[in-house]
């Protein structure tokens, strides 16, 4: 897949978003958007999107928010605020849609969220009810929990000495501006009380909601909480899978996804 790359004007200045496009051909097919995790990219997705774009006959879009991948970077005094995620879901993806040419009124994309990504895509589709067909999340954050902090902590240890940066700059043109904007936000000690329990509980499309056993970044009690909230949601716990479903158990996470769709009536 070749990378492009388009101009938006977002919160008063203008950034450059990478994104590529799947089986843009199949111009009648429903359209499924990738949102990243905290630390993610368009090229840290790697293959999945592709095969599970294939697997259901649909395009694909992936992006790099700004601060990540080759999009813009997050300039070095810029801390992001508690609403990192909210602007994320309120002003970027609306933004980046329009300009693709993406009438989500009347085309109304998908939404595949993993961590970070899962809670924008959730608060996206509150947020912009009939303009959502569906949100499948994994891994994702509707509440902080103390197994996150612990572990965003290591992250922060990981980076500073045990070479997480070279891992990272293979998908970062700037590694310092997707690790700090992400990690001074989750360790911020104000952002302990973030929730979107709230906020997210009008959600009315259909909701596929997939967490690892063995994820460390969050209990079963974050995709419990979705459905407690909203009854349409499904569920799907996999074993011998930590934090990215994609990656560790990719089979079931495409079978999942096609069997919801179908049902979901795609």
């Amino acid at each position: 897949m070749d990378t492009a790359f388009i101009d938006i004007a977002w919160r008063g200045r203008p950034v450059r978003i990478e994104h590529q496009w799947i089986a843009p051909e199949r111009g009648a097919a429903p359209l499924l958007v990738f949102l990243h995790e905290g630390l993610g990219s368009v090229s840290m997705w790697r293959g999945f999107p592709t095969q599970l774009c294939q697997a259901l006959g649909w395009r694909g879009l992936v992006y790099s928010r700004p601060g990540y991948g080759r999009s813009t970077p997050r300039e070095a005094d810029e801390r992001w605020g508690l609403d990192f995620m909210h602007q994320q879901a309120d002003e970027l993806l609306p933004a980046l849609l329009a300009a693709l040419g993406i009438d989500a009124a009347q085309d109304k994309p998908w939404l595949l969220g993993h961590s970070d990504g899962a809670s924008i895509a959730l608060l996206h589709a509150a947020h912009f009810a009939g303009q959502v067909a569906g949100v499948v999340v994994l891994a994702p954050h509707v509440r902080v929990e103390p197994v996150a902090i612990t572990r965003i902590e290591a992250a922060r240890q990981a980076y500073l000495h045990a070479g997480l940066g070279q891992g990272l700059a293979r998908h970062h043109d700037d590694p310092d501006s997707a690790f700090w904007g992400w990690n001074q936000a989750w360790l911020d000690v104000t952002f302990r009380a973030w929730t979107i329990e709230a906020e997210i509980a009008s959600i009315a499309c259909p909701l596929l909601a997939i967490q690892g056993l063995d994820d460390e970044y969050g209990t079963l009690d974050q995709i419990h909480s979705l459905q407690r909230l909203l009854p349409q949601a499904r569920l799907l716990a996999l074993p011998d899978c930590g934090h990215s479903p994609q990656r560790d158990q990719p089979d079931a996470v495409i079978a999942a996804v096609c069997a919801w769709a179908l049902a979901a009536g795609r």
